[in-house]
């Protein structure tokens, strides 16, 4: 290749370089905001500190969940069929459906078949147990750990936090890495609930102290005190237990202020299918109350005046508008299929980041001491083209990083000394060959030529090994791994570029330039 090629690429890409690495290292120095700074470097948790959450997915939940919404639907055909029973009643892995004597209905044919071909079923009499299968519901679980995983990551997008992680681990458990994050208790609000909204009809007639614990269930109306944060009541209602519509048809959720008391409130709106559904139900129970019940707390629980067939709801209560947007986001973004319980919760303050940043920058500056006195002391001029490489080789890694918004760790950065050590590796090589071809034949051009060339092949099968393996713990590995794989990734490219193109510059620049030649300092 031409020396004033090679001298363009290499400037063009030096240049390139700088452009990612000033606007991070202006960010270190004056401590902004890294939210705020174009073309940086994102760094993880371990290096600027944040929140550490280890969840578990109760996908047991989900389970029982299909089964009851199955259990409702079957009985409300059955009843739309005019079939004659006394009940559909569901058992932890199973539903029995009661006939009246000497009633009969074929539940394997249509229009029921739909919503049974998951069950196995089996006759006895006037019952007919439904039982899930095993393999539906192992199908079950899994779709509701990958139903959380996506749920949770649309909801911690709404936190504007760079370079989030959400990994599932093990069968049940998500990990959920957020650096940077400030505000802990907004993260939890949106993490947390469930978010299953359901709409249940209220009993008035009925009592906490006298109701019907096979139809009825007592929910409460909490009222909290907004500037001590303390529960000052709750208000029980008696609803009846049947569900008759979720939230999963709510297609937008918006903020709006209430004209008459400048109160915010959530106002909802469904698809088409959730439409028809809640003009059914509307129309169904004129004059009665209908509570709005969100995480199995009753949010508010108005009267139907007359049929709602716009498509249209309120949660109405006393929020603010923070809570209100909160709220708005997490019904937006989905329920969650089965509840979460949070296992392990860390938060990993700035000082500790900002100790790790120190401690890593630090042993990154002594490695890159160390490796430069020894090549400059050892191959004289032709370790000060190294030297320039290396430090070349460093600018590369931190550019590939900010420009690709990838995340920088501590393992991350223990791979960059890694990666130096490659690079010096090289580099021996390289400069080894041309010692043993100026001893076998006395030529310092024809060293040169030879050195590199036979050098090529060793440098390239010994980085492609290493960089097939980085790869291989880029896609399966996670956390720290992960974190240590990215820059050794870009480090072993890097390298290759730096000893091949960036060394043998300097020496054809140098040396190949002269007329005549008679030795190297190497």
């Amino acid at each position: 290749m031409d020396i004033k090629l090679k001298g363009g690429i290499i400037l063009i890409v030096l240049l390139a370089a700088l452009y990612y690495v000033f606007p991070t290292y202006r960010a270190y120095q004056t401590g902004v905001d890294p939210q705020t700074v174009e073309n940086k470097v994102n760094l993880g948790l371990d290096l600027q500190g944040g929140m550490y959450l280890d969840i578990e997915i109760k996908a047991d939940d989900a389970v029982k969940e299909i089964l009851r919404r199955t259990a409702e639907e079957l009985e409300d055909l059955m009843i739309d069929e005019q079939v004659d029973f006394v009940e559909v009643r569901q058992t932890v892995d199973s539903l029995i459906v009661e006939m009246e004597s000497g009633k009969k209905v074929d539940l394997k044919k249509s229009p029921y078949d739909r919503f049974l071909v998951q069950f196995d079923q089996n006759k006895q009499d006037d019952l007919t147990f439904l039982k899930l299968r095993a393999e539906e519901a192992e199908l079950i679980r899994k779709n509701a750990v990958s139903q959380a995983l996506e749920v949770l990551r649309n909801r911690i997008d709404s936190l504007g936090i760079s370079e989030p992680s959400l990994q599932q681990q093990g069968e049940n458990n998500i990990v959920i890495q957020l650096p940077g994050l400030k505000d802990r208790d907004r993260a939890i609000e949106l993490i947390g609930p469930q978010a299953v909204l359901q709409f249940q009809l209220v009993n008035n007639n009925a009592t906490p102290d006298s109701y019907n614990r096979i139809s009825e269930v007592v929910k409460y109306e909490e009222v909290w005190d907004k500037t001590t944060n303390k529960l000052i009541s709750k208000r029980p209602y008696v609803l009846e237990k049947k569900i008759l519509m979720t939230g999963e048809f709510i297609r937008d959720a918006r903020v709006r202020i209430d004209p008459q008391d400048n109160r915010p409130y959530v106002s909802l709106s469904f698809d088409s299918i959730g439409a028809d559904k809640f003009a059914k139900i509307t129309r169904r129970n004129v004059g009665r109350n209908m509570a709005i019940v969100l995480d199995d707390k009753v949010q508010s629980a108005p009267v139907i005046r007359e049929a709602i067939t716009g498509g249209e709801a309120s949660i109405s209560g006393q929020f603010t508008v923070e809570e209100a947007d909160t709220l708005k986001i997490v019904l937006r973004s989905g329920s969650l299929p089965a509840p979460i319980e949070i296992r392990e919760e860390r938060t990993v303050g700035a000082s500790l980041g900002e100790d790790s940043v120190d401690q890593g920058l630090n042993s990154l500056l002594i490695g890159s001491v160390l490796v430069l006195i020894f090549i400059l002391v050892y191959y004289r001029l032709a370790g000060v083209f190294a030297a320039v490489a290396l430090i070349f080789n460093i600018i590369l890694i931190i550019s590939v990083l900010g420009a690709f918004g990838a995340t920088l760790t501590l393992p991350g950065m223990a791979g960059i000394v890694l990666t130096i050590g490659m690079a010096v590796d090289a580099n021996v090589l390289i400069f080894q060959r041309i010692r043993e071809e100026i001893k076998r034949t006395e030529n310092p051009r024809a060293a040169i030529q030879e050195g590199f060339g036979k050098a090529f092949r060793t440098i390239l099968d010994a980085n492609v090994t290493t960089l097939f393996a980085a790869l291989a713990l880029l896609q399966f590995g996670t956390g720290p791994i992960k974190g240590f794989a990215v820059t050794l990734s870009i480090g072993i490219i890097a390298s290759m570029f730096t000893a091949i193109v960036v060394t043998r510059f300097f020496f054809d620049f140098v040396y190949l330039r002269r007329t005549k030649l008679r030795s190297l300092s190497i």
